[in-house]
């Protein structure tokens, strides 16, 4: 569970109302089940348009992946490969034995393709490709929840024109005055505050997260993968330490021992 994501959207619902309740105790003027349907019945046609219907029905889990647990410390990955890497020196055999420990299934695959006999070459394009294409994969999520976003505000506003004319139709006529009319306008605006909310709180917010995911995932692999390379090399562990901490931060670095 990523607690951050959880927090921050908990502590923005609770400063929207705070803040309503500190301005009138009736919170409830606040809901309204049809703006809600306007723009998240909107919203949902908008991305079912522009994307194809598998990855729209995807929105479930790619929600969850933003609830996941963050990456640990690349420092750790780095003693994995250093591990691996003694072990590898004393040859196939040994590395075979070593792989089930590897906890990491990209650099198990890896650590396979070097036992099995592949050359550098075949190992480096295979992994760059598992790679580019998660890549790809992952960032038609961030641009799903990115649309989301963008569009939820419009249907907010489509909400808000909705509301502005069924206030209008009926201004003037029996029972209308001011008071219908600032009624009604507080009925129609609710729809751009619940696609504003909707937008900055959740959707573009959990995109970023999803791009941010990709960056780390994507060094991680670049990482392991320049591990299997060294490996496949039959580099000495200090070279390999040296190399891979590129990739990490300089507090994270832990030179070989001895």
């Amino acid at each position: 569970m990523d607690f951050a994501t959880l927090i921050g959207i908990l502590l923005g619902l609770g400063a929207i109302l705070g803040s309503i309740f500190l301005m009138t105790p009736d919170i409830g003027m606040f809901g309204s089940l049809s703006s809600f349907g306007i723009v998240f019945g909107g919203m949902i046609a908008s991305v079912s348009v522009a994307f194809p219907l598998k990855d729209v029905l995807q929105l479930g889990a790619a929600m969850g992946a933003v609830f996941k647990g963050g990456g640990d410390a690349l420092g750790g990955y780095v003693e994995e490969a250093v591990e691996a890497a003694e072990v590898g020196r004393k040859g196939t055999a040994d590395l075979e034995k070593h792989i089930d420990s590897v906890k990491s299934y990209f650099f198990r695959d890896g650590l396979q393709m070097v036992i099995d006999g592949y050359s550098l070459d075949e190992l480096s394009e295979i992994l760059n490709t598992r790679i580019d294409y998660r890549e790809l994969r992952e960032n038609t999520q961030a641009g799903l929840f990115k649309s989301m976003g963008v569009m939820s505000p419009a249907w907010g506003m489509v909400g808000t024109l909705i509301g502005l004319v069924v206030m209008l139709s009926g201004f003037g006529g029996e029972g209308g005055g001011t008071e219908t009319l600032g009624a009604g306008m507080s009925a129609a605006l609710i729809t751009t505050f619940y696609g504003a909310v909707f937008a900055n709180l959740f959707f573009l917010p959990m995109a970023d997260k999803i791009k941010t995911r990709i960056t780390f995932s994507s060094t991680l692999q670049n990482l392991q993968l320049e591990a299997a390379r060294l490996i496949h090399q039959k580099k000495h562990p200090i070279i390999v330490r040296e190399k891979l901490n590129s990739f990490i931060p300089p507090k994270e670095w832990k030179k070989e021992e001895g």
